[in-house]
């Protein structure tokens, strides 16, 4: 056969290969997109699961449910590092993976403002390193800005029984509730102990065999946390608190 026509057949088959998948994507993308948008949603919607009301659990949630919420009871408000708030742009759009890499003057930081029974809860969007890749999650804290409502964490790449742990065993996050992050007004966050927590109100039990990890989400609490201190700060000195 004719190298030519070879190559000919060859290119016109990439060709029509390149344009199919190109095709479907763009016809499934909005269905992606919004698969996406859910599952985010839902990890958000994770770190406040005990306060749904009427014994209602993030798992059991329906896609139209959770897209409801968060339409009628989740505020999003977008801040800088100063504190300040920022205009023109949603909660949920921050990547904060993206946001990891850019200068301190140009970091956004996305906060979801749940409301449930009159009570206000505030959930804050971290992110880290643990062993092998990065970590992130979410931290609920109550209209005291000091007691942890609850968690929610998730991995690129930790080990499955050690670090991914964070996310695989329920006993995790749920060891953050009720914690405290200010102790006699210092801010100090949560530590991950290996061990065992020593300090009921500021420890939570290491994950045995990963200690990269808990180490990598204590750090992980304590420089994500603080970012958003500016913001809260002012929300005291305006008196704009509400239980």
């Amino acid at each position: 056969m004719d190298t030519r026509y070879v190559v000919i057949f060859v290119t016109a088959l990439t060709a029509g290969v390149a344009v199919f998948l190109t095709s479907f994507r763009q016809v499934t993308k909005p269905v992606a997109d919004r698969n996406e948008e859910i599952f985010n949603k839902r990890a958000i919607l994770s770190a406040v699961g005990d306060y749904l009301g009427d014994g209602v659990q993030v798992k059991d949630l329906k896609d139209d449910q959770v897209l409801d919420i968060f339409d009628k009871q989740m505020q999003q408000i977008v801040l800088n590092l100063q504190g300040e708030e920022v205009d023109g742009v949603k909660a949920e759009d921050i990547d904060m993976a993206k946001e990891k890499k850019k200068a301190d003057s140009e970091k956004r930081l996305p906060l979801f403002v749940f409301s449930q029974g009159g009570e206000k809860f505030y959930i804050l969007s971290i992110r880290g390193v643990g062993l092998w890749d990065e970590i992130w999650g979410n931290i609920a804290l109550k209209s005291d800005l000091n007691t942890i409502a609850g968690a929610s964490f998730d991995h690129a790449g930790e080990t499955p029984g050690l670090g991914a742990e964070i996310k695989d065993n329920a006993s995790f996050p749920r060891s953050f509730k009720e914690k405290k992050i200010f102790n006699g007004g210092e801010y100090v966050s949560v530590n991950v102990r290996k061990g065992g927590a020593i300090d009921q109100n500021h420890d939570v039990d290491g994950i045995t065999g990963a200690t990269v990890t808990s180490d990598g989400v204590t750090d992980m609490l304590y420089d994500g946390i603080k970012n958003y201190l500016p913001y809260f700060n002012s929300l005291r000195r305006q008196g704009m608190l509400v239980k």
